[in-house]
């Protein structure tokens, strides 16, 4: 056997994988190293699509129930306002204010003053001032 220079397993004569083989292997691991890391990559990708999609859909729960308790609220508005409308409707009509016959009698100066002056003007007599008088300090 010959040996060549380099030292053992190195020489010129010894068949190795020489060029042609160095590549192929260097392919085969670079090949390798793709695969894995595309996979490891897909994998990752797939996961945080998962956690995305879960969000979301946690999120359009989270939105339905609010909707839901929304509409819960509005339908209680709703029903208290029709219970409201419905007493109004059965509630008795207010009675009408009574209707005053007359204006209200002055104070009792101002009887004297227009009794004392339909007595200047004569417009009535002394007795029938006396009888007026006597009855607007009666009271």
């Amino acid at each position: 056997m010959r040996r060549g220079i380099g030292g053992p397993g190195r020489g010129i004569g010894r068949p190795g994988r020489g060029v042609v083989g160095t590549m192929a292997t260097t392919a085969v691991v670079v090949g390798t190293a793709k695969a894995v890391s595309g996979s490891m990559d897909a994998k990752s990708q797939q996961k945080q699509e998962a956690a995305a999609s879960q969000q979301a859909a946690v999120d359009s729960q989270a939105q339905v129930q609010q909707q839901q308790v929304e509409m819960e609220e509005m339908q209680q508005q709703m029903a208290a306002m029709q219970a409201q409308q419905a007493q109004a409707a059965m509630a008795p009509a207010p009675a009408p204010a009574p209707v005053a016959a007359a204006a209200p009698a002055p104070d009792m100066m101002a009887q004297l003053t227009q009794l004392t002056q339909m007595k200047d003007a004569g417009m009535i007599t002394d007795e029938e001032f006396q009888t007026a008088k006597a009855k607007i300090l009666a009271g």
